[in-house]
């Protein structure tokens, strides 16, 4: 049971990163994954500092079109890997 609901998060963020996908301006997509997904929590997996800005100002649109699809979602992180 605890491998399923973990292999259940796991696609579950990735869903929700193509559901905010179309939403990134292309240059930002190659640099953004899906990360961790827990208690409402989503984070959000960058390659460097000025893609985790520019993300971050894209935040309250990302959170906006995850609740219109469903997704129970408090906060987005952001994290440079």
């Amino acid at each position: 049971p605890a491998l399923a609901h973990l292999s259940e998060l796991v696609r579950t963020s990735k869903e929700m990163l193509s559901t905010v996908s179309p939403l990134l301006p292309a240059g930002l997509r190659q640099t953004v994954q899906s990360g961790p997904l827990d208690s409402g929590e989503w984070w959000l997996l960058v390659d460097n500092s000025a893609a985790a800005s520019k993300l971050r100002q894209l935040v309250p649109t990302l959170h906006q079109a995850l609740r219109q699809r469903g997704y129970a979602v408090t906060t987005i992180h952001i994290k440079i890997r």
